[in-house]
């Protein structure tokens, strides 16, 4: 499933008191839409799934396909280290209207490669949804490893990979040995261009919260020939990528909406917002990439 080149992980926004803020959520979707995302990820790492209640997983993925109503495709993060939890997850999440499921990598317990395939084929075998995969060593404690993931694209729904190993290596390999109705995404926004370049189909990104218009000209500029320009903009977004990871996410890319309007500074613990020096830090970079932004082509 072609789900465009920028799928924006969304953040779930908080009220000081805790809960979900869904009035400021339809606003993020309407934001995002509007800005260069081609598809929404909710309920993912970034909407801090963790500490969500398994409720309001389910009440997040399905007031936001309500209020998306078609215009992007929803993927739903109902990926766990518990394998039939997941498949629950899934289930609930087919009810309830999305276009398609994410499914990270077993965290904590750490599977071999065998418990990994077995844990992704039972769970795609029990929907018709598109499943994207979600490999993110740094946060599960495993890799899913090239040779896994090119035989968990040969089960027929197993469509997408969100490529967070950070291993460019590792990504071309699985490039290389795919049929061209698999898709591979970056899932990290430092690698969103060069992973396009060696034959990638785009990025699920955080960054795209704020400078999503911006990542689609990096892209339509590499694919009009135009390389200084794609490039140009690639380093100009790097360090404000790395502000937006300099502490935990989702923090950062809280902090960095409440600069464009919206009510996003609350996280939930183990969560902490940024401190006043981690914030004044984040400014000046934030600064420096608006004017940049402005050279933009």
């Amino acid at each position: 499933m072609n789900i465009g080149r920028i799928a924006t992980a969304m953040i779930t926004p908080f009220k000081d008191d805790g809960a979900v803020n869904y009035e400021e959520l339809e606003r993020i979707i309407n934001h995002l839409i509007d800005n260069g995302t081609d598809c929404i990820v909710a309920s993912g790492t970034t909407a801090e799934n963790p500490t969500l209640t398994t409720e309001e997983k389910l009440e997040v993925v399905r007031f936001t396909v309500e209020k998306v109503a078609g215009r992007v495709p929803v993927f739903a993060g109902t990926g766990d280290n518990e394998t039939k939890y997941s498949i629950d997850m899934t289930h609930a999440a087919e009810k309830n209207g999305a276009d398609g499921i994410m499914l990270v990598a077993p965290y904590y317990n750490k599977p071999n490669q065998l418990g990994i395939y077995k844990h992704f084929e039972v769970i795609a075998q029990e929907t018709k949804l598109p499943v994207m995969l979600y490999n993110i060593p740094g946060r599960t404690g495993i890799n899913v490893e090239a040779k896994t993931t090119i035989a968990l694209s040969k089960i027929p729904n197993i469509q997408i990979i969100k490529e967070a190993s950070g291993n460019l290596d590792q990504m071309a390999e699985i490039i290389d040995h795919v049929a061209d109705d698999f898709y591979v995404y970056s899932g990290d926004d430092g690698l969103a261009l060069p992973l396009w370049a060696v034959g990638g189909n785009g990025v699920i990104s955080v960054a795209a919260h704020v400078i999503g218009n911006d990542m689609q000209k990096m892209f339509t500029a590499f694919d009009e020939a135009r390389h200084e320009d794609a490039a140009y903009i690639h380093r100009a977004m790097l360090p404000l990528i790395r502000a937006l990871f300099a502490q935990p996410n989702p923090s950062p890319v809280k902090y960095a909406m409440t600069k464009l309007g919206f009510d996003t500074l609350n996280v939930r613990l183990p969560m902490v917002e940024m401190t006043d020096e981690e914030k004044a830090n984040f400014d000046n970079v934030w600064d420096t990439y608006q004017a940049k932004a402005k050279n933009f082509n």
